[in-house]
């Protein structure tokens, strides 16, 4: 056998994901190029490690039993260039996180000097929805999570990094006037929410709950994109995060609808397991964030108090 360290990932990835497609992404290759490494790997083993049924790839028994080998084995060589690093004085080894979508407009901000600064950091981020996101915490599968809403039945600590804004937004020309509305205007429009699991959506209900409020539910959609895209559309309103909309107010594509009680406020906050055993790269990062939050926040979010 003559499998290298690279097809071990592939194939671990593949067998993570179910699928090539998936994989492909995650690894930051093309299908066709994940497919060859998958082909040249299989072809060492005279039992299958997949199968496809439909169009769906399926790991068989042995397939699964090489995964948690490939897994060992490339977890035992970060530790060796870990060590390696070590040694030369470099902080090193894996960062993993788990942040809602919205996260996505925050997080980066938040890494990349620390990233710069530790060549050696290899940094894992699962950008997800918040019920994914606690479950990761919960079966200690991340070091941290970004989330804008603290979870209820979880002990975890946290650090707080800033707040969250959330307004009612509609399309370029949409039909209410550009005037304040009162809290009732949300009787009169067709909203568009976020998936169940979604932080933005349960801070959204829990406004509609706590005043009251009758509303009609236009749709339900997956991501931020895809409701800033449907408003855009013109298919109705939403409540959104201010951090995730700059440049569609900046270009005219969305409107603030200024309303009573708004906008709605919550924070972003690092949270983590209490009790939880970090490793000396996480405690790093921990450390730099305490340290640089109020400067990263100055000069990436200066915009962020004009709304």
């Amino acid at each position: 056998m003559n499998y290298t360290l690279h097809q071990l990932q592939v194939y671990l990835k593949v067998a993570q994901t179910q699928s090539v497609t998936k994989a492909s992404k995650e690894l930051h290759l093309s299908q066709p190029a994940v497919s060859i490494q998958l082909k040249n790997f299989q072809e060492q083993f005279e039992i299958p490690l997949t199968e496809v049924i439909g169009r769906k790839i399926y790991i068989t028994d042995f397939g699964k039993e090489i995964a948690e080998i490939a897994e060992n084995i490339i977890r035992e060589v970060e530790t060796i260039n870990s060590r390696t690093l070590a040694f030369q004085g470099q902080l090193s080894g894996r960062l993993k996180i788990s942040i809602v979508s919205t996260g996505k407009y925050v997080m980066p901000y938040f890494l990349s000097s620390f990233v710069q600064q530790n060549q050696g950091v290899n940094l894992s981020l699962d950008v997800t929805n918040k019920s994914k996101v606690i479950e990761n915490l919960e079966n200690n599968e991340v070091d941290i999570a970004l989330v804008s809403v603290l979870p209820e039945k979880l002990n975890v600590e946290s650090i707080e990094l800033m707040e969250n804004k959330l307004f009612l937004i509609g399309s370029k020309g949409q039909d209410l006037k550009k005037e304040h509305h009162s809290k009732d205007i949300f009787s009169k429009i067709p909203l568009i929410y976020r998936e169940q699991g979604s932080g933005t959506r349960q801070v959204m209900e829990e406004f509609m709950k706590k005043n009251n409020l009758p509303v009609l539910k236009k749709m339900e959609l997956t991501s931020n994109e895809a409701v800033k895209q449907a408003v855009i559309a013109g298919l109705g309103y939403s409540v959104m995060p201010i951090i995730g909309i700059k440049n569609e107010l900046k270009n005219g594509d969305l409107e603030i609808i200024p309303v009573g009680g708004f906008p709605i406020k919550s924070n972003w906050q690092i949270i983590w397991m209490k009790g939880k055993k970090f490793s000396p790269v996480a405690l790093a990062y921990l450390n730099h964030i305490k340290k640089e939050k109020k400067k990263l926040i100055n000069l990436n979010f200066g915009w962020y108090d004009r709304y």
